[in-house]
């Protein structure tokens, strides 16, 4: 069993995937906190990491590369915003979204860090900026929308929903494919 959870930056994928892991008994990996670590390492933000990856991919496809060998094994839930594509014979591939507002209050109440958010519309801003720079190097290396919900088996909005609502309405769906 593989589950994929992607979605928007603050909607709760990494959460929601530690979530399910534990719920169902299976090992947890998470592509945001690979690049958290990394951009960390070079003492950048993750805004600052993404500029740096739309003129080095090797970044990006050191990443790519964990996913693609990631899915070679089995029974773990993923969460990251191109496991969709590098793992596409996931069992279920969920993709969250939430209010943007609300995403950026949850980013700024975050206590992972990796990007200088001051306020909400710093905090706003910065995702903008991020999703541009992201979706313009996943198109150019790919070819892939990682938004497009057509790529994914379940759409979730989490912005009114409690974690546990998200894990539940979620492994059932697991459960009944």
């Amino acid at each position: 069993m593989i589950i994929v959870i992607s979605g928007r930056a603050g909607s709760g994928k990494s959460t929601i995937a530690k979530a399910i892991a534990k719920r169902l008994g299976l090992r947890h990996y998470s592509m945001g906190d690979l690049t958290r670590e990394i951009a960390k390492e070079r003492g950048l933000s993750l805004l600052e990491l993404g500029k740096l990856e739309e003129t080095d991919d090797s970044i990006d496809r050191a990443i790519d590369e964990k996913q693609r060998d990631l899915g070679k094994q089995d029974n773990f839930v993923i969460d990251g915003r191109l496991s969709a594509f590098f793992i596409p014979h996931a069992n279920v591939k969920v993709f969250l979204d939430a209010d943007k507002v609300e995403r950026a209050k949850r980013i700024l109440n975050d206590k992972r860090g990796g990007e200088k958010n001051e306020d909400v519309a710093t905090t706003l801003k910065n995702m903008d900026r991020r999703e541009e720079s992201e979706n313009k190097r996943y198109w150019k290396y790919y070819g892939f929308n990682c938004y497009d919900h057509s790529n994914y088996d379940l759409v979730l909005d989490t912005t009114k929903m409690p974690v546990e609502e998200v894990v539940d309405k979620i492994v059932a769906f697991v459960k009944s494919k």
